[in-house]
């Protein structure tokens, strides 16, 4: 999550079950964030384990998918409406519906003039109620782009990918109070659910048995999530008092390994993706959470909201700049990124190394925004005065990945790649630098020998919804489950039982009582000296 945070505490191997505020205390975000990861936590592992790895309430379960034909002389797929969970996180698919506005008396008096003739053309058609794969509210598909298309071969799996990411103020302007003013910085974040319905050609699915039943589809779809959750990246960090430490020695302590003035949050993040020849990575001493809202853009020249509230939060000639909006976050595409190469202060401009990315930044709706990351591209002097590994040339605007070396990033805070690894885009660490200590905040053995650590996220969910085996023919592959609550007994099973076993006591005490004439006269001669008895006692009640 790209949020301006001071570290993340939560820690499930911990078994902490609430986060208790003491008197007199300072108050930090990392507490009230771990609170909310508890009950985040708590609340879907319940879901799972009632529900199971995914599933639909039984009267409203969404997702259903269909084949329709497209209106664009492509496939479409429809989405139901409704709600389902997938690891316990729920997952609503319900279109919003247009508000209805107050009529303009003067349009009003327009639309009676011309009543009589619309009244033939019949009624005005409904808002949709369902999604389609086009038009899905967080996939943001593009008919231009082939790899966005639906297979053209059938079988094919429609399947949800559920992630989480953040969001702020610059993508949400919603967020901010404007009573705080322009000039003071945005609150708290958001954390969003993210879904979107994507196709998996049926080549790809080892399946064993017949395609053309659930069972082994939804096995095969399971060793296939089982693939993408392998999380081979594996990255250490430490924190070593650089060579040149003895030129400032009155910034910090003489003996600090990490020499940076102030406390940060750093963020190494997977850029481009890929075996480590071909990945490339980003870091951020604030967790990317430096970001500038677009309002312009004309050609390499972007006009800002804001260039900065200070020197530390502003962007400097040199800086490099991912170009994002809410598709480039959703999807999690990875563009190169750009470098400031002049800025204009009073336009409150800045000019960039290249243009954005085709269809990036280009529409306001998509809320565009940059985000400042914090490596610079190593000079040539700089390169011989660093270890090996250090900055060094930059691929698309990104650092390259070596694996098996200690890669510096700044103010003795190094980096380490395990071999071997696969990358994925959008994988991340988060590295806490503290002044008190002089040191980073990272797992050791007893030797403090730095622990090599899977990516910290972002977590991805699956779930299979449809085999679309041709044009119109779905199999459906959700699963439902209904509520557990049902009607209240009379009596509970205890007191049921109880007084059955009296009444089975009652009839044996009254067959071994029973005059041996009455036994032999029959069950009507019983039934009639039982009734006798009753009238009696009524008898005597009644006195």
């Amino acid at each position: 999550m790209h949020a301006d945070l001071s570290r993340i505490t939560f820690r499930p191997q911990a078994h902490y079950s609430a986060v208790l505020a003491q008197q007199g205390r300072v108050q930090l975000d990392a507490d009230a964030n771990e609170q909310t990861a508890i009950q985040l936590y708590q609340a879907r592992v319940t879901a799972t384990d009632l529900i199971g790895q995914h599933g639909g309430p039984a009267g409203d379960a969404g997702f259903k998918i269909d084949m329709t034909g497209g209106s664009r002389e492509l496939d479409d797929l429809s989405i139901s409406p409704g709600r389902y969970y997938v690891d316990g996180i729920l997952v609503e698919a319900y279109r919003p519906q247009p508000g209805v506005p107050v009529p303009d008396p003067a349009e009003a008096g327009a639309k009676d003039d011309d009543k009589d003739a619309k009244d033939g053309e019949g009624a005005a058609a409904e808002p949709p109620t369902t999604w389609t794969y086009w038009d899905q509210p967080d996939a943001y598909r593009d008919a231009e782009r082939p790899e966005d298309r639906l297979p053209t071969q059938f079988p094919y799996l429609a399947y949800l990918k559920v992630w989480e990411r953040s969001v702020t103020a610059a993508e949400d302007p919603a967020l901010r109070e404007v009573a705080l003013g322009a000039a003071l910085p945005d609150t708290a974040a958001r954390l969003k659910v993210v879904w979107q319905v994507l196709p998996l050609p049926g080549g790809e699915l080892d399946i064993e048995g017949d395609e053309t039943k659930k069972a082994p589809v939804r096995e095969a779809f399971r060793k296939w999530v089982a693939e993408q959750r392998k999380a081979s990246a594996r990255l250490a960090v430490r924190s070593e008092r650089p060579d040149h430490a003895d030129d400032d020695p009155c910034l910090v302590k003489p003996d600090a390994r990490y020499r940076g003035p102030e406390n940060q949050l750093y963020r190494i993040e997977i850029h481009d993706g890929g075996a480590a020849k071909d990945a490339t990575f980003k870091w951020s001493r604030e967790n990317g959470s430096v970001t500038f809202p677009v309002d312009g853009l004309d050609g390499t020249w972007v006009e800002l909201a804001t260039l900065g509230n200070d020197d530390k939060l502003d962007l400097d000639v040199g800086d490099h700049v991912e170009f994002m909006d809410s598709a480039v976050a959703s999807r999690l595409d990875a563009h190169p990124l750009l470098r400031v190469e002049e800025l204009d202060l009073p336009g409150r401009r800045v000019r960039l190394s290249d243009e954005p990315a085709q269809g990036v930044g280009r529409r306001p709706e998509l809320h565009p925004y940059l985000r400042r990351w914090d490596h610079r591209e190593a000079g040539r002097a700089q390169e011989r005065t660093t270890k090996k590994g250090a900055a060094g040339r930059l691929k698309n605007g990104a650092v390259r990945v070596e694996e098996g070396a200690w890669l510096p990033l700044e103010d003795g805070v190094e980096v380490y790649f395990a071999a071997g690894s696969t990358y994925r885009s959008g994988d991340f660490w988060l590295v806490p630098a503290r002044t008190a200590t002089g040191s980073v905040e990272w797992p050791t053995d007893a030797a403090r020998r730095p622990l090599l650590q899977a990516p910290l996220g972002p977590q991805v969910h699956y779930a299979p919804l449809g085999w679309v085996m041709g044009e119109k023919t779905v199999s459906d592959l959700r699963l439902a489950f209904k509520p557990l609550a049902g009607e209240i007994a009379a009596a509970s099973d205890e007191e049921l039982a109880a007084e059955e076993e009296a009444r089975a006591a009652d009839a044996a005490a009254d067959a071994e009582n029973e005059p041996a004439d009455v036994a032999s006269a029959g069950p009507a001669h019983g039934a009639a000296l039982r009734s006798q008895t009753t009238a009696e006692a009524e008898a005597l009640t009644e006195e």
